[in-house]
């Protein structure tokens, strides 16, 4: 089969862990992703493979998501999650009694949940991580590393050991959590500046992803364009992103996804109905997300009309079978590029379900066509790609990212640049602590300095910065970053001056409880 089309999954979320409160909002974004995206797309891969559908995709699962996978505490607080979506929607059937199409949907959800508390509590023990490994294992998926927190790296390159440690502790968390060696590295964002393939080639990395123009501005110019992987001097391959197979399933505008027939997103029993009713005996009756949604995405415009999942699945099958016969197409043009084409279609996994609720369906639908109807292009990963097409052309990529406008202002603008010279300081006195302590290391300044090391890269994730600049969740974003470097420099002043609180680090260890085994040396 002479085309190649590889199907990337980004999932990642930021750490959000608040033992200190009894609820809060922020970790329901981790609920919402668990209920809605990484649970029915774990489940489409094993049923796949039970039904015998040969199938190859790709994933990451960044170090700050798997810690939340792990955590005891965000798993119990994800079943009582679970409990409460499963008694809202049976009062939800008993409200709707009376209304035949509503209360079908009320019922659509209360199975739902059922079925995502039988599947994380009973058939994965709470454990997804390891039936991606699993996955991983068979061959069928193939899981890739990613930077520790999710840091920005060309944004922090003024400490070539920060960023450094973001690459070679991400690996090793990759280690920690499915037992393997990562082949391929996520950039966070797809961020690149020249010089970061040299820290990828240390940790061993043979791949990575940029947008296209981080390879099309290249130099030389890419002969084979975006339909073959490129080698940098260093060492590894850089694969570009296709813009046009990725903005048909992305774009609300212009994708799939802005059907009008498809669920709403926005359009929630959480801001509809009573918080009285939705959260009984509850004291925070503020409005969020419930996940029951009853209403269509619908024309613009227009009032909102009932979801009708029978028009969606119909919808879900022409948009498969749209997307299969437009790659058969773009496959016979790359081929003027390239004997062998591939198209790399990168996509956030919290798309697929989560913002578009018919998006793990979509994907089932698509691999099965392909696998069933013996087409011109097969599925599968950039490993296995490198691996039969081991001779390519090498180029020296260019400054790239896959946010607005292709570059980092959405990282670095008014509303955010105040963090960098307090993370650029923080990253500064890292280095200096562990050079320091390089030979003169007990338990007690190991301890501090891996402590130091978390609240350093919990800073340094991008996720801070994206928030503040779109404002939609800009307090917290905010207040996460004063937190993490003011507990930075408070135990880093207190190291200095040896006068350690034993209760403060035991507060901040129990807080930010993440990578215990985080290697501080890699700042050295």
């Amino acid at each position: 089969m002479p085309g190649n089309l590889a199907l990337i999954l980004h999932a990642h979320l930021p750490f959000v862990r608040h033992p200190e409160h009894e609820h809060f909002l922020e970790e329901d974004w981790f609920f919402e992703a668990l209920t809605e995206s990484y649970i029915p797309l774990l489940f489409m891969m094993q049923q796949l493979e039970r039904d015998g559908v040969p199938f190859k995709l790709t994933m990451s699962i960044t170090p700050t998501l798997c810690a939340m996978l792990q955590d005891p505490l965000l798993r119990t607080r994800y079943l009582r999650y679970l409990e409460n979506a499963i008694e809202l929607s049976q009062r939800e059937i008993e409200r709707n009694r009376d209304n035949q199409a509503l209360r079908e949907l009320a019922e659509f959800y209360h199975a739902r949940f059922g079925e995502c508390r039988q599947r994380f509590a009973e058939d994965w023990k709470c454990d997804l991580l390891s039936a991606f490994a699993a996955l991983h294992k068979n061959g069928s998926l193939e899981l890739i590393a990613s930077a520790a927190t999710h840091g920005l790296l060309p944004l922090l390159r003024q400490s070539r050991e920060a960023v450094r440690a973001q690459v070679l502790i991400g690996c090793d968390l990759f280690r920690e959590a499915f037992q393997a060696e990562p082949a391929g590295f996520w950039l966070p964002e797809c961020a690149y500046l020249p010089g970061l393939e040299d820290i990828l080639q240390e940790a061993n990395l043979r791949w990575f992803i940029l947008d296209t123009h981080g390879v099309m501005f290249g130099e030389p110019p890419p002969r084979s364009a975006i339909f073959a992987p490129y080698f940098t001097a260093a060492g590894p391959a850089v694969f570009a992103r296709d813009g046009e197979s990725s903005r048909q399933i992305w774009s609300a505008e212009e994708g799939y996804p802005g059907d009008p027939f498809y669920r709403d997103f926005y359009r929630d029993v959480g801001y509809d109905l009573a918080p009285e009713y939705l959260w009984p005996g509850s004291q925070h009756h503020i409005r969020r997300f419930t996940g029951i949604k009853y209403h269509r995405v619908t024309s613009r415009g227009g009032t909102k009309e009932l979801y009708d999942r029978s028009a969606a699945e119909q919808r879900t099958q022409a948009h498969a079978e749209h997307f299969i016969n437009e790659r058969r197409v773009q496959m016979t043009k790359a081929c003027e590029f390239n004997s062998e084409p591939i198209v790399v279609t990168p996509f956030d996994a919290e798309l697929f379900g989560h913002w578009w609720f018919e998006g793990p369906r979509f994907l089932d639908l698509v691999i099965r066509k392909i696998a069933a109807d013996r087409l011109d292009f097969a599925l599968t990963t950039p490993s296995e790609y490198l691996k039969t097409h081991p001779k390519q052309q090498v180029i020296a990529p260019a400054a790239s990212s896959w946010g607005d406008k292709g570059y980092f202002e959405v990282w670095l603008d008014k509303s955010n640049s105040w963090i960098y010279p307090h993370l650029h300081a923080a990253a500064r006195r890292m280095v200096e602590t562990a050079r320091a302590h390089e030979r003169d290391v007990t338990p007690d300044t190991d301890r501090v300095l891996k402590q130091l090391a978390r609240e350093l890269l919990l800073a340094q994730s991008s996720d801070w910065a994206f928030l503040m600049k779109t404002a939609t969740a800009r307090e917290y974003a905010t207040q996460r970053t004063h937190d993490h470097i003011l507990r930075f420099n408070r135990l880093h002043e207190q190291f200095i001056a040896k006068t350690v609180d034993e209760n403060l680090l035991s507060e901040y260890e129990e807080r930010d409880n993440l990578f215990p085994n985080v290697n501080w040396r890699y700042y050295i």
